[in-house]
């Protein structure tokens, strides 16, 4: 066992002196150390309760013979991060989260990991650790949050968001908002939609990596706790069966988590974690770029309508067959024999799934729509790419021309927006949001929340920044190359003609090339003063569509 080179041999006494200051006895000496890492802070909702889910999980492990050491790991909760200097911290905590697991794994050379986290960055941080150490390992996401009531009908913390807009523009009153914010969120767990958090965590189920069930299983469920328990006695079984990661999160294992993703239409933040992710396994012959995920997205049916792009809830989800249940709509479009944590395929995981209701998950004869939820965009104003989640796309919206409206970051878009300057028909570009030139490539949930709120219906917004999992309508992201490394969006003036065209994958700046080149050179580039962290993060960061890892 890996364990063994801090507890074995006459030169490990020292270690074994610390070892037992902990508690460990001397039977525990002989059995595999399981690190059972969770992202719990008292700040955000999502991981409020993963004290709870851990205490499972420990249970699990000791039962299956195996000693649990907890430790924690870092959670930024993006909704309260949002629209201000700390959403520049968001994407870069993913790197210190998978740097923060690998140090604490390799320093007290764990047997295995039980990976615990909920949020949008913990996800695909854990999995980039888990990926990179290559011991076994299982995930337990902590879970979807209920949704809230509001006036008889379910809310989520969009319709918070969104409820802004609607105050600002007349259509709600600021006594209806007060209450809104009451009861949105009712408690633990993360968003209820099928925002970044949760699709994640579906796609960490697709991939292997977790137990059948698990993605949606909600926080506040026993389902959660009896899970968490059986992943704390699985991961004693992977560790007697040599099951590693990159057994499990193969090419095949990733191309079947794009199909999921496209099937399910979630966040456009995964095609920034998944290729991150595959990124640690390219020594084994994993790639995963934004090509897979365009074409794939030709090949794949958009078959659920979840919030922000449609009515339904991840209970909703839940209730109708969870993630097994969309695999098995897809089972002959995905890799049946790819291997998964519960040492079986995810043909054999699946072989009892079944669909309860076809109207949230629909059949391939009846899909949402017939290409996958999110589409990849190029042209003269992203060469490298850009995305959009087209299944939360208007059908009026899938083809847009309009005049530029400029800023330099969100905030000075935000103001524009409530004091009224954006028009129907604009289109909205805020650049110097990337991943260099926020730095930590911003979310404009704000801007986007406004427009649906404020009801403007042909708005459209292009940014070199990010996207919630939240956002619904025209919006493309992660336009690559970013202003701040001379990208085209940098040329992009007030009043130029920009072109959507979703069916055809194309982004274009009505403006010959040698005209963008030349505006390149001559417009300023704002000055970021950051230090710290952010700091070495501006330098190192890649480009959105590289995923935005360091290099």
């Amino acid at each position: 066992m890996r364990s063994d080179t801090i507890k074995k041999g006459l030169q490990r006494a020292p270690h074994r002196s610390l070892l037992r200051a902990c508690g460990v006895t001397d039977q525990e000496m002989d059995k595999p150390f399981i690190g059972v890492a969770s992202s719990f802070t008292e700040i955000v909702p999502g991981h409020i309760h993963l004290k709870k889910v851990a205490k499972a999980v420990r249970e699990g492990i000791n039962e299956a013979g195996g000693v649990a050491f907890e430790f924690n790991t870092m959670a930024i909760c993006d909704g309260i991060a949002m629209n201000h200097e700390g959403m520049r911290y968001s994407l870069a905590s993913r790197e210190i989260i998978a740097d923060t697991v690998e140090s604490m794994a390799q320093a007290h050379q764990f047997d295995a990991l039980v990976l615990i986290p909920t949020c949008d960055k913990v996800v695909p941080g854990m999995l980039m650790a888990a990926a990179r150490l290559d011991i076994p390992a299982v995930v337990v996401t902590g879970g979807p949050m209920m949704p809230g009531q509001f006036q008889g009908k379910p809310v989520d913390f969009i319709n918070v968001s969104e409820g802004v807009g609607a105050v600002l523009s007349g259509k709600m009153t600021q006594e209806e908002l007060d209450e809104l914010e009451k009861c949105a969120c009712p408690g633990a767990g993360s968003c209820a939609g099928l925002f970044t958090a949760n699709t994640m965590a579906c796609l960490t189920e697709a991939l292997g990596m977790s137990l059948t069930g698990c993605a949606t299983a909600h926080a506040v469920s026993s389902k959660k706790m009896r899970i968490a328990k059986a992943s704390g006695r699985k991961v004693v079984e992977l560790v007697e069966k040599n099951i590693t990661p990159s057994m499990i999160m193969t090419q095949e294992a990733f191309e079947n988590a794009v199909a999921v993703d496209l099937a399910l239409g979630g966040s456009t933040n995964t095609t920034l974690h998944i290729p991150a992710i595959a990124s640690e396994l390219e020594d084994k012959g994993v790639k995963v770029n934004l090509d897979l995920f365009d074409d794939l997205s030709h090949k794949i049916p958009h078959i659920t309508s979840i919030r922000p792009g449609g009515p339904h809830r991840m209970l909703d989800l839940e209730n109708a067959g969870g993630v097994p249940g969309v695999l098995s709509v897809l089972k002959d479009k995905i890799h049946s024999d790819a291997l998964t944590c519960t040492g079986k395929t995810i043909g054999e995981n699946i072989e009892d799934a079944v669909v309860a209701d076809h109207e949230v998950i629909r059949s391939l004869d009846n899909p949402i729509h017939e290409e996958g939820g999110i589409a990849v965009l190029k042209g003269n104003l992203a060469p490298n790419g850009s995305v959009i989640k087209r299944g939360a796309v208007d059908p009026d919206m899938m083809e847009h021309e309009g005049p530029a409206k400029v800023f330099n970051s969100e905030e000075e878009c935000v103001d524009a927006i409530s004091s009224g300057q954006i028009q129907e028909g604009d289109v909205i570009v805020i650049r110097y949001e990337g991943p260099k030139g926020g730095p930590g490539m911003r979310e404009m949930l704000s801007p986007t929340s406004a427009i649906s709120g404020m009801g403007l219906k042909s708005v459209a917004l292009i940014t070199d920044g990010r996207f919630s999992g939240g956002t619904r309508g025209p919006c493309v992201g992660h336009v690559s190359p970013e202003a701040m490394e001379n990208g085209p969006i940098a040329a992009v003036c007030n009043g130029d003609i920009i072109k959507i065209d979703i069916p055809s994958r194309k982004l274009e700046l009505l403006l010959e090339d040698d005209e963008i080149k030349s505006r390149i050179k001559e417009n300023p580039k704002p000055e970021r003063k950051v230090k710290g962290w952010l700091s070495r993060y501006m330098k190192l960061a890649s480009s959105a569509d590289k995923g935005a890892i360091l290099r």
